[in-house]
């Protein structure tokens, strides 16, 4: 793979270059002062060659970089060739930037599921269960798991609680695999929801990337009942906000505050933030930036409108998801105009806040 010669490099060989030709050319003393200068010189860029090429693959498009991990995301993206773009007249099945918004009737679910099988896709679930949201929500939202999310495909759960021990125990299918990471018990709701962009960042270096090609990160107060399968796969992808998907950009609810880092004035799409996922790189360079602006916002003593998902909306209209999963995906059964899904695949648990969250 042909790279550009970083611009901090290029000075710097310059600069040895240009003090290789004043160093003195007689005299031992000078010979060695001029010798010992230029080691020193060699060892500078080698030390910033290393540190560029260290972080160099997060620079580098998904698509572009070797690897066997990497050579099968890009054959999953060829797989939107399959989709069929006018199954489903009467919604948006494409966005402005040709990225496919996934409704049913437009996949084949066994081609998919044959395709991933071969390549043996491996698929990480995260899932936030801290406080009462664990004894409340958790049972059932894995036992969904277990009967809908990617059937045939290797799983991975990681369930991120304050409470290991009350962690349900269940009997798990073959190719599936639970493990439990503890977490800090944040004193507001506000900072749970915000925090775990820094958390899943840690779990996918740490843990998840090492095992798995692709994740999802859930609430946990949702079930899934129906096919959740390896057509949402993608390099990144979100999921259309089942209250906003058919309102104007006007309505949507970003934050318009102009002091916060998620402050958006325009957009494409209203995004949930209850589902988002990708490859472990997508993922990751979401969750960085979300985090980063969120302690920005902090150092600016600013809060955004709907903390995590605000930015998560920012992140999306600056990086395109490569993939955009529709309400059916994430339904709420209040909504009593459900005239667009033909597939309820995962829907909203009740609600029921001042019980559960932590003030």
């Amino acid at each position: 793979m042909n790279q550009q010669v970083p611009p901090t490099l290029r000075i710097c060989s310059s600069f040895v270059g240009k003090m290789k030709e004043q160093l003195p050319l007689s005299g031992s003393i000078s010979k060695a002062k001029g010798a010992g200068i230029f080691c020193c010189l060699l060892l500078l860029v080698a030390s910033l060659t290393f540190i560029y090429l260290k972080y160099l693959p997060y620079n580098v498009p998904v698509e572009t970089r070797p690897g066997a991990v990497e050579g099968t995301l890009k054959e999953t993206d060829t797989w939107n060739d399959t989709l069929n773009f006018g199954a489903r007249p009467e919604v948006k099945t494409r966005t402005s930037w040709n990225a496919p918004i996934v409704w049913e009737g437009m996949f084949d679910p066994n081609l998919y599921d044959q395709h991933h099988i071969r390549i043996k896709t491996t698929v990480a679930l995260t899932v936030f269960a801290v406080g009462r949201y664990l004894d409340a929500y958790l049972k059932t939202f894995l036992n969904s798991a277990e009967k809908h999310f990617m059937i045939g495909l290797q799983v991975r759960y990681y369930v991120f609680t304050d409470a290991p021990e009350k962690v349900p125990k269940f009997d798990f299918g073959p190719k599936r695999i639970l493990k439990v990471i503890k977490v800090e018990k944040y004193s507001r709701w506000q900072d749970i929801s915000m925090m775990r962009m820094k958390m899943i960042s840690e779990a996918i270096e740490s843990e998840i990337r090492h095992h798995c090609t692709y994740l999802f990160c859930f609430d946990v107060d949702q079930e899934l009942i129906g096919r959740f399968g390896s057509e949402a796969l993608g390099d990144s992808v979100a999921v259309l906000h089942a209250h906003f998907y058919r309102l104007q950009s006007s309505q949507f609810t970003y934050d318009r505050n102009p002091k916060s880092t998620a402050f958006l004035d325009k957009g494409d799409f209203y995004y949930h933030a209850a589902i988002f996922g990708g490859s472990c790189d997508g993922v990751k360079n979401l969750a960085d930036a979300c985090y980063l602006s969120i302690m920005q916002d902090k150092i600016n003593d600013v809060e955004a409108l709907w903390h995590d998902e605000s930015h998560l909306n920012k992140y999306f209209y600056l990086h395109k998801p490569s993939k955009v999963l529709s309400p059916e995906y994430c339904w709420d059964r209040w909504i009593r105009d459900n005239r667009d899904i033909r597939v309820m695949r995962l829907v909203w648990g009740p609600k029921n806040y001042e019980g559960l969250r932590t003030r």
